[in-house]
């Protein structure tokens, strides 16, 4: 009988005799839509109310769909997450007044969530799809379904990511073709660049866009190469947004990204009466992220080459490759020495690789050339016309290894590679043509005698220099060298010390900005202007000379918006002086551990240092050839500049990994108390998991604005790892949010940070995420987040150690002589 009641249930509220019809495009307080009703927009266009999925029995889901056409082609879902489960449900103006799907007893299954709305709050659904939220008739917008897409993009629609607001929206796909809950599939903006598209299975990436081409001249737009049709890219002071614009004369058009993954343009066709697909992204077995392993080519085109290497490049493992696993990728032939004889060789009609570094105000394709020909970890540039905030940047260069490179059609553009000399078969074949038509043969011999005497006069040149330069920077160190030739060179600005008194007024304690474990730091103005801070290093530190070594070989070769950027160096007699950029707001501890300047980091501001940090650390562990780990990362070594973007500095005790290198150890731990891993406080292990370590603790002390070291919660003896995990386990992590900001906050978003915070401080190392997965993590509302495991921190136990137990040599910044608990 049961059973008989439920399918005379679904066939009335499935048959259009019955369906009752709202005359009003709008949804107004006291006027709800039953789970048999609809809205329709003016123009007829599209309609809003809920629909039963094919293969579900009593889940009502709310929704926008098209009205004009055949079929119900649902293009929005409100309550995805948590279908109505409740037949005598309906969507109604709350009396928070957001628009709530609520069921019978009034209890809310889900709300737009919108702030400062009044009793009077109406939505409407317009004739574009878009349903639209004001406090007032005709008042301003304070929701639209439009800035929370789900699967589809209509015509207008954007995807949105500011570095601002933090705002950033994704589309994600339906579970299967008729469950319309949250899939495993991703799409939007790059939060590493925002210069690509990328298409995300969970936190992996599955799919990538070729790298926006902006246009100069007018307009900020482009098409994006992942051959969807129409789909452009654009950005406006701080938001960039992907924007989808229907094909001129069409009925209607919208980007769906499937179940599957697949992103697909889809048109209606009025003489099939069905949808079209007129441009979808082709995804051979290749073309599935870096399938074909750094510097190597997926052949779209000829699926039975699939996978090539770069001229100039051969496969790693040829067994395996000849086997058809490319995941190894290729390598250098020869590699290049970083000299005058290294050259540029041009590739075009390429998807451009991955992890590029964006130089900005290059004004011709010369100019990128010299910049990466200057940067000895420079392996290839692209030149091209991005306008992005009011700065245009037409030069792109990859720092190591080049990943997910594919032949293109659409957007194609020109890699050139650098290679040395010795690749001068590719060099020739390349330039054959000009060579025979410019070039006499019964020169060349002359040509030849010529360049020889030509090389080795710069050879010997710039090996003096290097000898001076060698001389200059070591004084009367009995140190290791700290500058070397070739391919390990550094190309950075020397300042002389009486230029450096200048520009410090004689390091006049009014200039003093503070000092640290190596020294004090001064303001500093040069004649041109420009503001600089000067590390003068102390003659009385045991460990600088080593320190400032290590910080000159590796901050000069480093490039990244959220790296503190090393502007010149000095030596003079003892004195050893590192000159950086000049950062007005000072470091990080300056503001979240003051009571009254933490106010001036609102959540917003916060969340976007922490994104800011994980991208510098990502660019480190990951995007920077040389992969560093920084073994010191913590509050005071995080810079704000004057729009309060984070800075990672200090890198005095950074060490650098090797290719396949995953671990180290070393018998003399230096660090801060507070950030050190357990493994290599305890044990002298560190590795790309120790840093993820101390950026966990450095986001729970800016949510909490609790210092780290010295939090001591007295009731539970925790430290302050502890006391967030247990504000977690009992489902009370807001209350670890600082108080001078809880007005600010996104609850659902605050949580997300203190679970990963949480996840990157778990006692063993494998468990932490990767700096890759902890962004996408951060980025995406939508994704699970795995439950982490209880913290390591000191607990009274009766058995004391002390900080010489534990520490080989004290930490030359803030490791000091307090008794630490061993647990």
């Amino acid at each position: 009988m049961g059973f008989l009641l439920l399918l005379g249930l679904i066939f009335f509220m499935s048959s259009p005799c019955v369906e009752l019809i709202s005359a009003s495009d709008r949804l107004q307080r006291g006027r709800p839509v039953s789970v048999n009703q609809t809205i329709v927009s003016t123009g007829g266009n599209f309609a809003l109310g809920f629909f039963l999925p094919g293969n579900s029995i009593g889940k009502f889901y709310a929704g926008i769909w098209y009205n004009n056409l055949p079929g119900r082609t649902v293009v929005w879902v409100a309550n995805r997450e948590k279908p109505l489960l409740d037949p005598s449900g309906v969507l109604a103006i709350a009396p928070d007044g957001n628009i709530s799907v609520l069921d019978s007893e009034g209890s809310v299954v889900w709300s737009s969530n919108a702030s400062a709305i009044s009793g009077n709050a109406t939505a409407v659904l317009q004739d574009d799809g878009n349903l639209v939220l004001r406090a007032e008739e005709g008042s301003a917008v304070v929701w639209q379904s439009f800035d929370h897409p789900t699967d589809t993009l209509l015509p207008g629609m954007k995807l949105r990511r500011s570095s601002q607001s933090n705002l950033s929206s994704t589309l994600i796909g339906w579970r299967d073709v008729e469950d319309p809950s949250p899939g495993n599939f991703s799409f939007g903006i790059d939060p590493r660049t925002t210069l690509q598209l990328i298409i995300w299975r969970g936190s992996e990436i599955r799919a990538r866009s070729q790298v926006w081409t902006g246009n100069q001249i007018g307009a900020t737009r482009d098409p994006i190469s992942l051959s969807i049709f129409l789909l452009s890219l654009e950005a406006n002071g701080e938001e960039t947004s992907v924007k989808f614009s229907a094909a001129e004369g069409s009925t209607a058009g919208r980007i769906v990204l499937d179940f599957t993954g697949y992103l697909k343009g889809l048109l209606w066709d009025n003489r099939t009466k069905n949808w079209t697909v007129v441009a979808s992204e082709p995804r051979p077995p290749c073309e599935i992220y870096n399938a074909c392993g750094p510097a190597s080519v997926c052949n779209s085109s000829n699926p039975s080459l699939s996978c090539s290497c770069l001229r100039g490049f051969e496969p790693r493992n040829m067994e395996e490759w000849k086997e058809g696993n490319f995941t190894a990728g290729c390598a250098r032939r020869v590699p290049f020495n970083c000299d005058e004889g290294d050259w540029f060789l041009k590739s075009d009609g390429l998807r451009m690789p991955d992890g590029f570094v964006s130089v900005r105000n290059m004004s011709a394709i010369e100019l990128c050339e010299g910049e990466c020909s200057r940067r000895c970890s420079c392996s290839a540039y692209a030149y091209s016309n991005l306008h992005i905030s009011g700065a245009v940047s037409q030069c792109l260069i990859w720092i190591g290894e080049m990943l997910d490179i594919a032949q293109v059609d659409l957007a194609a553009r020109s890699l050139y590679v650098r290679l040395p000399a010795a690749n001068a078969g590719d060099r020739r074949s390349s330039r054959r043509i000009i060579l025979l038509l410019v070039i006499l043969p019964t020169f060349a011999s002359a040509m030849v005698l010529v360049g020889i005497c030509c090389s080795i006069r710069k050879r010997a040149k710039k090996k003096a220099e290097m000898r001076a330069s060698k001389e200059v920077i070591l004084g009367n160190w009995s140190a290791p060298v700290a500058v070397q030739g070739g391919k390990d060179a550094i190309d950075l600005r020397f300042m002389d010390f009486g230029s450096v008194m200048a520009a410090t007024d004689n390091f006049s304690g009014e200039n003093k900005l503070g000092e640290g474990g190596f020294g004090p730091v001064y303001r500093g103005r040069l004649p041109q202007g420009e503001e600089i801070a000067v590390k003068r290093l102390s003659k009385r530190s045991g460990q600088g000379i080593e320190e400032f070594q290590n910080e000159v070989e590796l901050i000069a070769r480093l490039q990244h918006r959220n790296l503190v950027r090393l502007v010149a160096w000095c030596t003079h007699q003892e004195e050893k002086i590192l000159i950086y950029e000049y950062l007005p707001n000072k470091s990080l501890d300056k503001y979240i551990f003051d009571p009254e300047r933490s106010r001036e980091l609102d959540w917003g501001k916060r969340t976007r240092i922490i994104e800011g940090i994980a991208q510098g650390l990502l660019y480190l562990h990951r995007y920077s050839r040389l992969r560093i780990i920084h073994r010191d990362l913590k509050a005071s070594n995080i810079l704000l500049d004057d729009a309060m973007n984070p800075k990672i500095s200090d890198f005095g005790l950074a060490r650098i990994f090797g290719g396949n290198q995953t671990q180290a150890n070393t018998d003399k731990i230096v660090g801060t108390i507070g950030y050190m891993s357990p493994e290599y406080a305890l044990n002298g292990l560190f590795s790309e998991k120790s840093d993820v370590f101390s950026f966990g603790v450095i986001i729970l002390e800016i949510v909490s604005g609790e210092k780290s070291s010295g939090f001591y919660h007295f009731e539970e003896a925790l430290s302050l790892l502890g006391y967030a995990w247990r504000l977690w386990q009992q489902g009370r992590g807001l209350e670890l949010v600082d108080s001078s900001i809880t007005g600010t906050v996104h609850e659902g978003e605050a949580l997300r940070f203190i679970t990963v915070g949480l996840l990157c401080t778990q006692e063993n190392p494998a468990h932490r995420p990767s700096m890759s997965s902890v962004i996408s993590m951060l980025g995406n509302e939508q994704a699970a987040l795995p439950s982490p495991t209880y913290p390591p921190f000191f607990e009274d136990r009766g058995a004391k150690l002390t900080v010489g137990t534990l520490f080989s040599s004290q930490s030359v910044n803030e490791v000091t002589n307090t008794d630490v608990y061993g647990r």
